[in-house]
């Protein structure tokens, strides 16, 4: 069938990372994901303790080892990223932990030495809603003057007491606030959405979708609930308390979600990385590219696009 997305540079009926990325910048630019030492309030006894419950490292498994500093965690991932893409540009992305969660002049002395660096072109920062106080929120509105911001939002669903069953220690209420702070400043913003928490239906994760589509984000994540070793949600896994998704079920559960965003939304992600050594479910998960094929495939199979259903949210 004719593809007649029109944000698309690879027959994708979805409005890719790469394609805004390209489109913006006229060139390959990727992420180079940086450990910047910060911890979480649910972490550190603020809000909770134990942070959340699939949560191993601060969900940075692939970003810079936090022991050397950030430029030299820069060049160390770029380097390794270089072996896929030669050429291109970079948007240092501070993954691990909440990257707010601390003073601005804290984040300035994190910020502001990659940001100087030759080819970055941008920089993203991953946090939590909660976590954006007046003073930083003005070193954003900084930064968002200068060079391209994207700060990014973990929600991973709108139901509280699937929140308080992983211990989010936020609530969606709080979210909103937050990412409301961050629209009123003009700061791009992508939210992040995990499907297969524990205890949630395909209704109840498209509802979530169906929620973040109405606020319309910059960008959106879709993650697949990996089950870590030593995270307290595999143990919860190993006593039989939930199942995880099959590669049918997350495939069908995806396009039901993209079908809510408005096409004018970027989807920087489909599927998430688990590492080989630390993952314990689902295993079909580690051939990504299966995922992603899988995914195109059942677009193509109901012959639907991102957005088609964004109307009827209203």
């Amino acid at each position: 069938m004719e593809n007649k997305f029109k944000y698309s540079l690879d027959n994708k009926r979805y409005h890719t990372w790469n394609y805004h990325l390209q489109t913006l910048f006229g060139e390959k630019v990727f992420k180079v994901a940086l450990n910047g030492g910060f911890t979480c309030p649910n972490l550190d006894g603020t809000k909770g303790i134990g942070g959340c419950t699939y949560c191993l490292s601060g969900s940075g498994d692939f970003a810079g080892n936090p022991a050397m500093d950030v430029v030299s965690q820069f060049e160390e991932v770029k380097t390794r990223m270089h072996k896929k893409w030669h050429e291109a540009k970079y948007i240092p992305y501070f993954q691990a932990n909440t990257n707010t969660y601390a003073p601005a002049r804290v984040l300035r002395q994190k910020f502001e030495p990659v940001l100087a660096l030759p080819g970055v072109v941008g920089l993203a920062v991953a946090t939590r809603a909660d976590c954006l106080s007046e003073e930083v929120l003005d070193y954003l509105s900084e930064l968002n003057e200068r060079t391209y911001l994207m700060v990014e939002l973990g929600l991973q669903t709108v139901f509280d007491e699937t929140g308080e069953r992983i211990n989010r220690c936020h609530t969606y209420a709080e979210f909103l606030k937050g990412y409301e702070k961050l629209v009123k400043r003009d700061i791009r913003t992508c939210v992040h959405l995990i499907l297969g928490l524990p205890g949630e239906t395909r209704e109840m994760m498209t509802e979530s979708a169906k929620a973040v589509a109405r606020l319309k984000p910059a960008c959106v994540k879709l993650h697949l609930l990996h089950i870590l070793k030593g995270t307290k949600i595999a143990e919860q896994y190993g006593r039989g308390e939930f199942e995880t998704l099959t590669l049918s079920e997350y495939v069908n559960i995806v396009v039901d979600c993209l079908e809510y965003f408005s096409e004018e939304t970027v989807i920087q992600r489909l599927t998430g990385d688990g590492g080989r050594d630390s993952l314990i479910a689902p295993l079909w998960s580690l051939k990504k590219f299966v995922v992603l094929n899988e995914i195109d495939k059942e677009m193509v199979r109901r012959d639907t696009y991102q957005g088609i259903r964004f109307g009827e949210l209203w």
